[in-house]
Formats: structure tokens, sequence, C-alpha cells
């Protein structure tokens, strides 16, 4: 075959092979082409990201005067700038931390508004977390300082600090786990001062809430807290505006907030105070002006006609805040990015916890199973943030620790709870208190409290009241918590009175043709008791009781002044709950009591004694409404059954503000101990309105019936007899109510006035 025609006849088979290989060929360079443009956009946008500076944010330390960081954080965001690292002193610490745990502006600002600062700054522990012998302490006295061998003390500071860490544990839930600073959702770090060392420690890991605790620990208003054996104050006192640490983080570019006081003129320096804060700051303000060369951005807010404790102008002083960073904003509008960059937003969610573990740090006097007990949860619990909360505070009502500190650490996808305590050196305490009522008259209270006396866990304490009329109480309680408790009393009360009540269910005064006679009462009481916590609410006991009871009257003349010199011996058995918010001006809240005492044998002077038994209740609730009112509704009843005997325990109703011993009751609208019987029924009904923080307007209407048998005679469900009402004003003062009441009733001719002064006792 000719050479032409063979390669025409192979041409149409070489064809499509050239075709296919072209096509390969394509592919290969489109692929090639593909990749080296992915490899250029992505070095194109690694050189742009690399070219986006990585922004700093100090915040400096300042008390409430750090409200205007929240300010500074909401222009911020206003004009996108994401921050890339967070250091902050003291109150820049704790919002810092807050911001880089996640939180934007508005939530701190919500977090921030909703707190109750007082409550924080005095460490606020409800009176629901504290034992009924904790309560009674809560309602006798003003003062109580520490006393070891025979000298007077002052407390560390006035508050652990346990509501702050309570709360800061709780808004730092997400992050609980995060031990390493730099893992937080924005890297951050705070600073502190060891006291003893006189340093400054920077804290980059560990627990987070602790590390803002000890970072806003100020002096002498909150305790120091320990953290790897270090006692850590506040940072400000080193380093209040760590813009150096910033910088080493990595930070390119530093916006700085400055709240720190600056020198105030002699027009301001008024008094030693603020010569002495002004002498502290000097060195801080003199470092200042070096650490704002290192500043790139810096906001100075005009908080100077604040103090450090200026809580309740939060709101202006964040104000001033977004005001001084709208002041630069052009320079901040630089470093944003408003559509590429938005904050976002905490999402909360559930904070519950699923405690795995309880690890307790060594005690040597305190058991675990009394710690526990009240922690109120066990091993292997899921509790809420306000289920510890409540337990921490039950820990802290008893007084026994100097320290309280806590960690949550992730234990096998749950929580371990770490407590670590450390018991109060101090064991005795003296204590304090004034009072001043119509029945009792003035009188100074003073205490001594002696804590591990005999037994772990026991109370001794011993009142003497001296003034008009001397008392004493002596108190030995062992609190065993939720296990049967053991104690021990004696108390002894004395007044004179004009009293329209004789004792002797109105025999003297009717052979005697009078109204009222003048009354020397005197009663020395001693018990012994045992009692429980039942189902963790009720407080229920039983004990014995012996009492000394006189009674005389020098208006007797020309016969014997004493109508009354026994002793009687009693069993009796209780059982109460108090969940009142304030004893006195409780907001909500509920209580009932309950009582019986069986009289068994009398040394009977009167000759006239035989065995009864008196029994006895009230009721009461408490609710608030429309913010600053409050109603609280109380009903009693009491009455003696058995076989007639001595009236020297009949319920005796008048007057308002004292202590109420054996069966005397309040009763508006009439004067002390004018109304007897040995059978009442009472109810009260109260609204309040406070209308400036602890200052209080209310007005009341009791109502009741009492007479001997009222309950077997059916008359306790007629018309009341004795109606009473009362209108006044009362300051929650620091040495208790100071209280004044106009009272009256439809059924006398005049009025009474009632003025009290400090708790009763």
């Amino acid at each position: 075959m000719p050479k032409e025609a063979r390669d025409k006849k192979q041409e149409p088979r070489l064809k499509p092979f050239m075709r296919q290989k072209s096509k390969s060929a394509y592919c290969s360079l489109f692929i090639s082409l593909c990749f080296l443009l992915s490899a250029f956009l992505s070095q194109a946008i690694a050189q742009e990201v690399k070219k986006r500076p990585k922004i700093g944010l100090v915040l400096s330390g300042g008390g409430a005067k750090g409200f205007a960081h929240i300010g500074v954080l909401k222009v911020l965001e206003q004009a996108g700038v994401k921050i890339d690292y967070i250091t902050g002193t003291s109150m820049g610490a704790v919002i810092g931390g807050l911001y880089a745990s996640g939180y934007n502006a508005t939530q701190i600002d919500s977090i921030f508004t909703n707190t109750d600062f007082d409550e924080l700054l005095q460490d606020y522990i409800p009176r629901s977390s504290k034992s009924f012998y904790e309560k009674r302490n809560d309602q006798m006295y003003a003062l109580s300082l520490p006393f070891n061998k025979f000298k007077i003390g002052i407390p560390i500071a006035l508050s652990k600090g346990m509501y702050n860490y309570n709360l800061l544990s709780k808004l730092t839930h997400k992050v609980r786990y995060v031990n390493d600073f730099s893992k937080l959702p924005i890297p951050f770090l705070c600073i502190a001062t060891d006291i003893e060392k006189g340093e400054q420690v920077v804290l980059d890991k560990g627990y987070l809430a602790q590390a803002m605790l000890a970072s806003s620990a100020f002096p002498s208003l909150f305790s120091p807290v320990e953290i790897d054996g270090k006692l850590l104050i506040d940072g400000g006192v080193m380093n209040n505006y760590p813009v150096e640490e910033i910088r080493k983080m990595g930070a390119d570019i530093v916006i700085g907030v400055d709240v720190q006081d600056d020198l105030k003129d002699r027009k301001s320096l008024k008094d030693a105070t603020r010569i002495l804060v002004q002498i502290t700051n000097l060195d801080m303000i003199k470092v200042m002006k070096e650490k704002q060369k290192l500043t790139d951005v810096y906001i100075k807010p005009d908080v100077s006609d604040y103090g450090v404790i200026s809580f309740d102008e939060g709101r202006n002083i964040i104000k001033k805040g977004e005001e001084a960073a709208f002041s630069v904003y052009e320079q901040i509008k630089k470093l944003g990015d408003t559509v590429n960059y938005k904050p976002k937003k905490m999402n909360v969610g559930l904070d519950s916890l699923r405690i795995k573990n309880i690890s307790i740090s060594k005690l040597d006097n305190y058991t675990r199973a009394y710690i526990v007990g009240k922690l109120n949860f066990k091993n292997g619990k899921t509790i809420s943030y306000d289920d510890l909360k409540t337990g921490i505070n039950n820990i802290n009502a008893t007084q026994n620790f100097s320290r309280i500190s806590y960690t949550l650490e992730e234990k096998d996808n749950e929580d371990e709870l770490k407590l670590s305590l450390t018991e109060n050196p101090t064991t005795t305490f003296l204590k304090f208190g004034l009072h001043y009522d119509g029945l009792y008259k003035s009188a100074l209270l003073a205490n001594i409290t002696q804590k591990k006396s005999l037994f772990k866990n026991d109370v001794l304490s011993f009142d003497v009241g001296l003034g008009d009329n001397i008392r004493y109480n002596l108190d030995y309680y062992i609190d065993n918590g939720f296990y049967w408790s053991f104690g021990i009393k004696s108390r002894y009360n004395t007044f004179n009175k004009n009293s329209t009540t004789d004792f002797k269910n109105g025999q003297l005064l009717s052979l005697l043709g009078l109204s009222s006679i003048n009354v020397d009462f005197q009663d020395l009481t001693n018990q012994a008791y045992l009692q429980t916590v039942f189902m963790q609410k009720f407080l229920i006991g039983a004990g014995v009781e012996h009492k000394l009871l006189r009674i005389k009257s020098e208006t007797l003349i020309g016969t014997n002044p004493i109508f009354e010199n026994s002793s009687y011996l009693s069993a009796f058995g209780y059982m109460t709950y108090d969940s009142y918010d304030n004893k006195l001006f409780p907001k909500r809240g509920f209580m009932f009591s309950g009582d019986i005492q069986t009289y068994l044998h009398s040394s009977d002077y009167t000759k006239e004694f035989n065995r009864y038994s008196i029994a006895k209740g009230e009721i009461g609730f408490a609710k608030s409404f429309y913010k600053k009112f409050s109603l609280k509704v109380q009903s009693e009843a009491g009455f003696a059954f058995g076989n007639d005997s001595v009236h020297f325990f009949d319920f005796v109703l008048g007057g308002y503000g004292f202590n109420m011993v054996n069966n005397f009751r309040y009763f508006y609208g009439y004067d002390y101990l004018s109304i007897a019987g040995d059978s009442y029924i009472k109810s009260c009904f109260t609204l309040d309105y406070e209308f400036y923080k602890k200052n209080h307007i209310n007005i009341a209407a009791n109502y009741a019936n009492i007479e001997d048998g009222l309950f077997e005679k059916g008359n306790w469900l007629s018309k009341p007899t004795y109606n009473g009402y009362a209108i006044g004003y009362a300051l929650e003062s620091i040495i208790g109510p100071v209280e004044i009441k106009y009272s009256w009733s439809p059924e006398l001719n005049k009025g009474f006035t009632y003025f009290t002064v400090g708790f009763s006792f």
C-alpha cells in the first residue's frame, strides 16, 4: 500500500487521541491556575489579617468610678472596635473580666444596674441563712468586736466579700473551667497586690471569679484573698493601670481608660480624710504620667465629683464614660469596622451545677458533717447557684470562719466543689447595744460571747443590761445542726410601772377601789432544753424551767406589799418557723410559733396554785407591693387549761417596743400592761411605706378579745372588744430601730406615744 494511503488510513484513529490529550492538558492547566489563584488569595487574606493591628484595652481601678468603663465599652462597640486583649485592676478587673468572659457592654450595664451595692458592701447575709441563735443576735447588738487576751480588737475588714464572690461565680459560670485566662473569649489578666511582700501579682491563671475578687479587695473594706499561698489585696496599691502587661500580651494599639483621681487643690482638701487620700495617690499620679505615654488612645472620664463608693450614682458615671469616649471618637472610629464586627451577646442559659464531689480543707474544730449540713446539699446533687450561695451564706453566718473561698473544677464532666475554710482564731467577742422603751426605760447592753469554750460547736453568751432596770441573760448552747442540740438559759428581768393590771385577776384593784397600782416586777428564769431542726425549716424543742416570780407594790400601804413570791417548776415544748427577711420591717416571708407549758409545782406563796397549762400560738406573713409598700398581717391566740390556778401568768396586753417576757404582748391604743385575762385572741395589720432607704412611715390597726375562759364561752368569735390604731415613723439605724408611734383607741379618751430606741432586750 502506498505511503500516502497508509497515512490517510491512520488519520481517523489519531485525531480522537490528539483531542483527548489536548483536553487533559487544558484541565491540568485550569487546575494549576485555580491552585495558584487560591494560594494567592489565601496569602492576600493572611497579609490583610496580619495588617489588622491587635487592640488591647486597659481598665484602671477606681471603685464606683469604674462604672465609666461600661460607658466606654458601649462606645467602642458602637464604633465596631474589636478588643483582642484586656487587662484591668480592681473595678477595671471586674468589668474587664466580665467582658473577656463573653458579656457585651449592654449586658454588663444590666448586671451592675440590678446589683444591690449596699448589700455587696455590707456582705449581706439573708436572715434565712442564719440559725435561730444567729437571728437573735442580729436583733440585739449594734456593735461586735473581737476580744483576745483582754484586748479589744477591730475586724480585719468590714466584709469578707462573700456576696461579691457568689455573684462573680454565678456570672462566670460559662467559663468556670477555663484555668488559663488567655483561653477566654478575649485573653485577660488582672493585677493584685501581695500584702506580705508588697509586690505586684499578675493573675492570668486560676479561677476567674477568685482572681477578680482578689484584684478588687479594697483594703479595710474587703478581706484579703488567699491564692496559691499569697495574701492578696486590691491591685491598685501597686499597679492601677497595667499598660505594660497588655503590651507584653501582644497588643499593637492600646486603648486606656483612666478613672483614677487627679491631684486636688486646697479648696477640695477640706478634711484629714481627703488629705490622706491625696498622699496615698501621689505616687500613683506620678507614675501615671509615664504610663500615659504607652497608651495610644487615652480616655479620661470626668468623674471627679464621685467617690469610690458612689454606687448610687452609677447611671451618671456610665454617662461620663460615654462622653469621654465620644470626645475621642474620631481616633476610635479609625480602629473599628462597623460592617464586619458585631459584639456577641453572652447566652447565659441554665446555670445548674451537678456536684460530683465536695472537698473541704482540713479543719481542727469542725467536722465534715457540720460543713455539709450547713451547705444543705451533698455529693450527686444538682443545684443552682442560688443553692450554692445559700449554702455559703449558711457557713458565713456562723462567724466561725475568718476566710471562706471555693472553686468549681471539672471532674468526669461534672463539678467538683473545692471549699477552703480558715477557722476564725478569735473565739471571744464583746458586743454592745442600746435600748429605751416606756416599760424597761433606758439601758446599755454589754455582752461577752465565747465560742468553743467546752465542746466543739458550743457558744457561751452573757448579756447584762445596765440602766434604770438591771437585767441579765446567760445562754449556753451546743449547735449540732440537724442533730439534737442542747442548751441552758438563765434570765433576769425587772421593771417598775404604774399598771391597771394587778396580776391578781383584778381582785386587788377592786378591793382597794383603785384604777391602777405601782408594781415592782422581778422574774428569774432558768431553763434546760433540747432542740433540733425539723424538715430543714422548723425548729422544735422541749425542756424544763424553773422560775422565781416576785411581785410587790408600795401602793398597798398598811398591808403586806408582796403579793407574789413563788418559784415554779414547769415543762415546755415549742415549734418555730421564721422566714421573714427582716424581723421588724419584713417585706416578705412567713412565720409561725407555737408552744405549750405545763406548770407542775410551785412553792405556792399565795396558797392558790393548782397544776395547769398554757398554750399559745402566733402566725404571720409579709408581702411587698409597689416596690416601697409592704403589708404585714399577724394573728395570735392563747389560753389556759386545766385546774383554776394563779393568774400571774395571764396574758397581758398593752404598749409597744419592750422585751416580751412571760405572756406580755404588744397592743396599740393602750398603755403598757393594761388588759389581762387567761385567754385572748388578737390580730394586727401593719402597712409600711419605705419612703427613703431605711426610713419608714407605717400605720397599724390591732383588734383583740381577752378575758378568762374566752374560748369556753365562745366570745372569741364575737366582735372585738378592744381596738387600737397607730401611726409612726421608724429609722433603721446602726444601733437598731429608732421608732416613734402615736396610738389611740376608740374606747379611751386619750392617746399614747411610744418611743423606742435600739433592739429590745
